[in-house]
């Protein structure tokens, strides 16, 4: 990386991938250019150097706050020779993953900080480089394969498309604009090579604007997406009855254990009727290895409806028969209706929000993800 290197100072202080095609930006050539040829990107290559320092970010392991994007600004280097060059050189700056015409190749684990932006941006974001390339085609590869990785990022960690430019307050953001928000370093890339790239090859400057314009095609696109990891729970069949606590606004209701399948809704709580002190009946728990713990309920004793709330919605958890006998079963995510509780379950699947561990049969289970609560 020829750029001038940033000290280590932070680090303590594709068509049927989207379901269809992007829309055309009217008022960028690049991203017209890219709609109409129909860009795949590229797959993302995990390439972690165990060499790499790991320091958490200032929330915690695995809790980026956005995406910085960068260019090498050394229009003769390739993608592998800045690689090499970064692991020898990462105690003066290193960033996650590197992305050129052809690849997104990701070396260091992006649960971790990296350094590339100087202080206290290190701390807050997942960094990657775009390496200069010279063509047309390449530069339109490239920018879309950068575009779709910030999206893929943001959703690998749960964050929302923001264009930090304005008021330096968003997910994503190039050197340039950590820079003038935050500080700790002066450079402003990319700026200058989308400038340049875009005036040479398609007559028109290409802006960082545009490029957020392509990160929230590709997010919106994308969905659920299908890397996302799932969280593992240990469900138990119970037979007990709660109250509606005071606080359960604050939450919401869902069809599964939230994180814990792939088709995961969130309900509105008028779909039950809710009210501050009414008695529910529990007939499963669900403990994530995070260690928070979720409800199956039911609004009514006889109730064929089941719904799952996360432990705070409710007080008062207490048996209804203590002297129930629990059996053990195995239910994961691949197998979402396992043993279903009725048949009128599986036959109202869309309105009674049947959960994809809702086994009666089931005493423990696990189904694997990732996020937290």
């Amino acid at each position: 990386m020829s750029k001038v290197l940033l000290t280590a100072v932070a680090a303590v202080g594709f068509a049927g991938l989207f379901g269809g095609t992007l829309s055309a930006d009217a008022s960028s050539k690049v991203n017209s250019y890219i709609e109409s040829h129909n860009y795949k990107p590229a797959k993302v290559t995990k390439s972690i150097w165990s060499g790499f320092p790991k320091y958490k970010y200032r929330h915690g392991v695995g809790k980026p706050e956005g995406v910085v994007v960068h260019e090498t600004a050394n229009p003769s280097s390739t993608i592998y020779n800045e690689i090499a060059y970064m692991k020898r050189n990462y105690n003066n700056a290193f960033v996650h993953s590197f992305v050129d015409a052809s690849h997104i190749i990701n070396i260091a684990n992006t649960n971790y900080l990296s350094w590339g932006v100087g202080y206290p941006g290190n701390a807050r974001f997942v960094q990657f480089e775009q390496i200069e390339v010279h063509s047309k085609s390449a530069f339109a590869h490239e920018i879309a394969n950068a575009a779709w990785y910030t999206a893929y990022l943001l959703k690998e960690y749960k964050l929302k498309p923001n264009d930090a430019a304005y008021d330096g307050k968003g997910t994503v953001w190039s050197h340039g604009s950590v820079a003038k928000h935050l500080g700790g370093s002066t450079h402003t890339d990319p700026v200058g090579y989308y400038a340049s790239a875009g005036k040479k090859y398609f007559g028109q400057k290409y802006t960082m604007a545009a490029f957020y314009k392509m990160v929230k095609k590709y997010y919106n696109a994308m969905g659920t997406s299908s890397h996302t990891k799932l969280d593992k729970v240990t469900y138990k069949s119970v037979n007990q009855q709660a109250k509606l606590s005071s606080s359960y606004s604050k939450y919401y209701l869902y069809n599964h254990v939230k994180n814990a399948n792939k088709n995961t809704k969130r309900l509105k709580w008028s779909t039950i009727t809710p009210k501050v002190g009414k008695t529910y009946y529990i007939d499963m728990t669900g403990k994530k290895t995070s260690g928070s713990t979720w409800y199956r309920i039911r609004p009514s004793k006889n109730s064929s409806k089941r719904y799952w709330v996360y432990a705070k919605t409710l007080t008062n958890v207490q048996d209804v028969n203590t002297s129930t006998a629990t059996t053990t079963a195995s239910a994961t995510s691949s197998s979402d209706s396992a043993s279903a509780t009725s048949s009128s379950d599986s036959s109202s699947a869309a309105t009674d929000a049947t959960s994809s561990s809702d086994v009666n049969a089931a005493s423990t289970s696990t189904s694997s993800a990732s996020a937290s609560n």
